[in-house]
């Protein structure tokens, strides 16, 4: 069987809910790009495929109220995802995700939980020599920096002491340079190496 992510660890996502595993398949894809993410639509189609191939399971609470004993086995590879932030209806010995929030809280919510699991990165496979590279000019790194903590072009451009057409330019060329469509994403890209720190966005 042809295996496309041959080496690369593996992330599955068990959720019957299709709008929610394309959702959150996308954003796990920006947030760790060395991984591969597979999706199955239920517990079955899971088991019949390598369960224990995979580093991290993001499953939805049903699921993993139907098939307890499996996931009771497995707590250090679950992240449940539940629709509530109230961590009474969260499973106590899990983590949970809460998948019912905004995209840009969602982000954050992986990147903690990436960064908990992962201590800084020490468990996670090494980056791919291609995202290691300084793409960016320091200039490009101080906006992209205060595009994600939110600051619009204005403010960059007083903050900066430069004009907003020379913003708008560094705007186009860092999504340009770094082949990246959203704020999210250039939000990942900023945490995940460091120009930001997550609680500043």
């Amino acid at each position: 069987m042809h295996n496309s992510g041959q080496g690369r660890p593996k992330i599955a996502i068990i959720d019957p809910n299709t709008l929610s595993v394309l959702g959150l398949k996308h954003i796990l894809q920006n947030v760790i790009p060395i991984m591969t993410v597979d999706s199955y639509g239920s517990f079955a189609e899971f088991m019949a495929n390598k369960p224990e191939d995979y580093f991290h399971y993001f499953t939805a609470m049903n699921i993993v109220l139907e098939n307890k004993t499996f996931f009771d086995a497995h707590k250090r590879k679950t992240i449940v995802l539940t629709l509530s932030l109230d961590p009474m209806s969260q499973l106590a010995d899990f983590h949970c995700l809460c998948i019912n929030m905004p995209e840009k809280e969602l982000v954050r919510a992986i990147l903690m939980l990436q960064q908990h699991a992962h201590g800084h990165g020490e468990h996670m496979p090494p980056m791919p020599e291609i995202l290691k590279r300084k793409i960016l000019s320091d200039r490009e790194i101080e906006v992209m920096s205060l595009i994600v903590q939110g600051l619009i072009n204005k403010e960059i451009a007083d903050k900066l002491n430069i004009g907003l057409a020379t913003v708008i330019t560094h705007r186009k060329n860092i999504m340009d340079k770094l082949g990246m469509k959203s704020v999210s994403a250039l939000t990942i890209y900023a945490v995940m190496h460091g120009y930001v720190d997550i609680n500043k966005i």
